[in-house]
């Protein structure tokens, strides 16, 4: 047996699915706090549109969407990914915010649906999987949409996230990047949370090519890197 939690459009599903390939564009918005990446994606089937992360004021998208977009994906609650979040639901009161179950206090609001490791959410004719990466942040969420991967701050071109909040963990960022993202296909594409690299998206296989950070033998190798990155950054 499996269990489907219908969502209005949404369906979140714990099992195994062989997600069809679809059409859908992606559009980022850079800027925010520090070159912050806001991106919208449109189904190109349906025209459902969803967002990922509210780091933008809400005025640079509006140009580009054609209606009501059904949710935004919430990569994990850092301020600077969360700021303008209150425009984006003023604008638009029915847009579901969906994060990890974790942020459930941040998100006091009836339209807040949280999702957990695996989950995956149907909007239109795409199919998200939720992969909980704790480590840069203890509610960060990975969102798959084949062939591409929005990562927030759990990796970015050329290196992973840092662990410097009270809720970092060093132990679980390493867990996370080289257990869960590091094992997908080597062409997907990571779509990071801020712009941080010598171009803004990269496949996972020369990602690891150019970065040590994700060459790491073991955790203790990862430790040991990390720190080197922290010294001369």
């Amino acid at each position: 047996m499996f269990i489907i939690i219908k969502l209005q459009i949404f369906q979140l599903i714990r099992v195994k699915l062989m997600i069809p390939e679809t059409d859908f564009s992606i559009r980022y918005f850079i800027g925010g706090y520090d070159n912050n990446i806001t991106y919208l994606i449109t189904c190109n089937i349906l025209k459902t549109q969803v967002i990922v992360d509210a780091a933008i004021d809400i005025g640079m998208l509006l140009p580009f969407i054609d209606s009501e977009p059904s949710a935004i994906l919430i990569t994990h609650t850092h301020t600077d990914h969360i700021s303008f979040i209150d425009e984006y639901i003023e604008k638009f009161p029915s847009l579901t915010i969906i994060g990890h179950s974790d942020s459930a206090n941040l998100f006091k609001r009836k339209n807040f649906k949280y999702i957990n490791h695996k989950h995956i959410i149907k909007i239109g004719q795409l199919l998200f999987t939720a992969i909980h990466t704790p480590g840069h942040y203890y509610d960060s969420i990975c969102y798959l949409l084949k062939p591409v991967i929005f990562t927030g701050d759990t990796i970015f071109v050329g290196r992973t996230g840092r662990v410097k909040s009270r809720s970092s963990s060093i132990n679980e960022l390493y867990n996370s990047v080289y257990h869960k993202i590091l094992t997908l296909p080597d062409n997907i594409r990571i779509y990071p949370g801020h712009d941080y690299g010598k171009k803004l998206t990269i496949q996972i296989k020369e990602n690891k090519k150019i970065s040590p950070l994700l060459r790491a033998k073991d955790l203790n190798d990862f430790i040991s890197i990390m720190k080197e990155y922290e010294m001369n950054r």
